[in-house]
């Protein structure tokens, strides 16, 4: 079974379907990637400690998110649960940690992403909760899964590369993004090409841009679970989808 690669998507909100450009660009990379067994999602919109697991059956999806069209409340995603990746992932965590369990369904940083990737939603997923928003916890984290990668799960950590949305003053989605966006976008690209985790890890103090590109850090936050799952963290990440949307860096990688 080859070997996954890790990912770190910009998710997007529901209307991210209605994106040509972003569709293409999810399209192309889900085609580049070896089929998975199944998608384990480390999603910015579900912070729980200790250690969530959403449910392991297919069930109702989580419409967090308001003032859309009715559209984007009636989307669905029927994914089969992956029963068998929450037991192994109860096993690769410490003694010491203790995993539980939940019936809560996808939400959209994880649904919305994956229905442009797979759009017969005939993968098993599994979502987790981010038990803490610290680098260096994820971190570890993603070393602990990093073994999944060989038993064929693509492991997904979704957020934004820039998620300034209370200092955004037009919100198309073809809107020219604020400074404080192409600089922390500019840094952000430019020290996942040296492999420099540990800088990227310290963004709340070097990043330019901040605090206006990440006010709170819950969507730069999944970046660190992908990172940790990398078999060589020295080495750069591949960088497939960069630009922004509504003013938003959407920059996304993946580990080898």
């Amino acid at each position: 079974m080859s070997r996954m690669p890790a990912l770190f998507l910009s998710h997007g909100a529901p209307p991210l379907v209605d994106d040509a450009r972003w569709v293409a660009q999810l399209t192309e990379l889900a085609a580049a990637l070896p089929r998975p067994r199944a998608v384990l999602m480390a999603s910015a919109h579900w912070e729980s400690a200790p250690l969530m697991l959403g449910a392991t059956e297919t069930v109702p999806l989580v419409y967090d998110f308001g003032g859309f069209e009715r559209r984007f409340y009636e989307a669905t995603y029927p994914a089969p649960g992956a029963p068998g990746l929450a037991v192994r992932i109860e096993k690769l965590m410490p003694d010491h940690e203790r995993v539980a369990r939940t019936n809560r369904g996808l939400d959209h940083g994880a649904y919305v992403p994956l229905s442009v990737m797979y759009p017969e939603a005939d993968i098993p997923v599994l979502q987790m909760s981010l038990p803490t928003l610290e680098p260096d916890r994820l971190l570890e984290l993603g070393r602990r899964l990093a073994p999944l990668r060989d038993e064929g799960v693509l492991i997904v950590g979704s957020g934004f590369t820039t998620h300034g949305l209370p200092f955004l003053r037009d919100y198309r989605p073809e809107a020219p993004a604020p400074g404080w966006s192409r600089e922390f976008d500019a840094w952000a690209a430019e020290t996942l090409a040296r492999g420099a985790v540990d800088e990227l890890a310290d963004f709340r103090s070097r990043a330019p841009g901040m605090p206006w590109a990440h006010p709170t850090i819950e969507h730069f936050a999944p970046m660190f679970v992908t990172l940790g799952a990398a078999q060589d963290p020295e080495r750069a990440p591949e960088q497939p989808i960069d630009g922004f949307w509504m003013g938003l860096a959407k920059r996304s990688f993946q580990v080898l």
